[in-house]
């Protein structure tokens, strides 16, 4: 611990200047809605979208002269970017293997770094594979993505920022766990810093329990099988050595969340905290609002630990949290297939001030009644209450509609 802490100051010395010092934000919406004073940290406006620079640029400047020989990385997301981010800045050349499945967006923002990408298996393990099989052949280092005491020692930097930050310090610190590299450095710098006055929280997919599993079972844990999700940046089925002795010594509690509670942080965090964030990222968010995490009364930080998210996934997100608190509603119904009888049925939305967004017409479905179509119109409303009102304007003209589900 001692020696990881040391690294980590010496590590923010080393990274001044070269990355942002991410703001500290005091949410006054979050804070109102959990009787806590909740700050969120936000790694989302780091360089790359992500905290994954830190460590990676770190590890590289502790190689010396062996970072001629190159880096070498296995990743489908921040990790590679973070990798070939550091190495650009540092003049060292960097061999990026990603899956087959890779988004496209990851891959080119990858490449635009100056990274080589190498696109090999369709998951990460075989590109890991095949990152070990570059290293024998060249020589060049492999950056881990979490289980190296410096990559830990360089993601801790992030806590040495908001103590500065904070003019009280924290009681609680909530922070996702992937491979657990961001929780343990984090947690080294917090426990030596406050002790047991702050508690360090790690949140991890209620998909992909594995340090909840490991604590439990006393020894880190593999999960095996198919395993996907929106926090697919915590999507690590191997817990690592290092990181899980230093999570078992030094972190308070582990809980999980699942994608649907994710998908509101994500949105509120949007919504009214004007913040981009990815699955990952808002998990801390996403356990503090669900109430997971004890903070009525405490300081607590968030940490929101990237903003890389795929912009059509972005959508689904948005369009799935406006029907879940019906601001967007869909209401389906028959019509007599002759003109003017879908003018009335949009007139009587108007006059309840619903605003139409799409409309499908069918009059082809078996179900019909010969000369009737069938008609989903999907509107914004001005308030959910308003849909029973409007639903009974439509039946005293005739039409019989009923909301549907989404």
């Amino acid at each position: 611990m001692e020696e990881i802490y040391q690294n980590a100051l010496r590590a923010r010395d080393v990274l001044k200047g070269l990355i942002h010092e991410t703001p500290l934000d005091l949410s006054s919406t979050f804070s109102a809605m959990t009787g806590g004073e909740v700050y969120l940290k936000l790694e989302n406006l780091q360089k790359t979208g992500s905290f994954k620079v830190r460590g990676a640029y770190y590890k590289m400047w502790t190689l010396g002269d062996a970072a001629k020989r190159g880096v070498v990385a296995a990743s489908a997301g921040n990790h590679a970017q973070g990798v070939a981010f550091a190495a650009k800045l540092l003049g060292v050349k960097a061999t990026i293997v990603m899956p087959l499945v890779a988004p496209l967006s990851k891959i080119l923002a990858t490449k635009s770094y100056g990274a080589e990408v190498v696109l090999y298996g369709n998951v990460i393990d075989e590109s890991m594979k095949k990152a070990n099989e570059i290293v024998e052949q060249t020589g060049a280092t492999l950056i881990h993505p979490y289980d190296d005491p410096a990559v830990i020692a360089g993601q801790g930097t992030i806590s040495l920022e908001l103590l500065e930050q904070m003019s009280e310090p924290p009681d609680v610190v909530v922070i996702p766990i992937g491979g657990g590299g961001l929780i343990s450095g984090n947690a080294v710098v917090l426990k030596k810093r406050l002790g047991d006055k702050v508690k360090v929280i790690g949140v991890e997919p209620s998909y992909l329990p594995k340090y909840s599993m490991s604590l439990k079972e006393g020894r880190p844990v593999n999960i095996t099988g198919v395993v996907s999700g929106l926090m697919d940046g915590l999507i690590v089925k191997t817990a690592g050595k290092f990181t899980f002795e230093l999570i078992r010594d030094l972190v308070d509690d582990v809980v999980t969340v699942d994608d649907r509670e994710v998908a509101r942080a994500m949105f509120l965090l949007l919504e009214r905290g004007k913040t981009l964030a990815e699955g990952a990222g808002a998990a801390p968010l996403a356990a503090i609002l669900e109430g997971k995490v004890n903070v009525k009364g405490k300081r607590v930080v968030a940490l929101i630990s990237g903003g890389n998210v795929d912009l059509t996934r972005l959508a689904n997100i948005i369009n799935y949290e406006l029907f879940r608190t019906r601001r967007l509603i869909k209401l389906v119904g028959t019509v007599p297939d002759q003109p003017g009888y879908l003018d009335r049925v949009l007139r009587k939305l108007a006059d309840a001030r619903f605003n139409v967004i799409d409309i499908r017409h069918d009059r082809f479905s078996p179900s019909l009644v010969p000369g009737y179509a069938m008609v989903e119109v999907l509107v914004e409303a001005p308030d959910p209450d308003a849909v029973p009102e409007a639903l009974q304007a439509l039946k005293a003209d005739g039409f019989n509609f009923r909301e549907a589900e989404g």
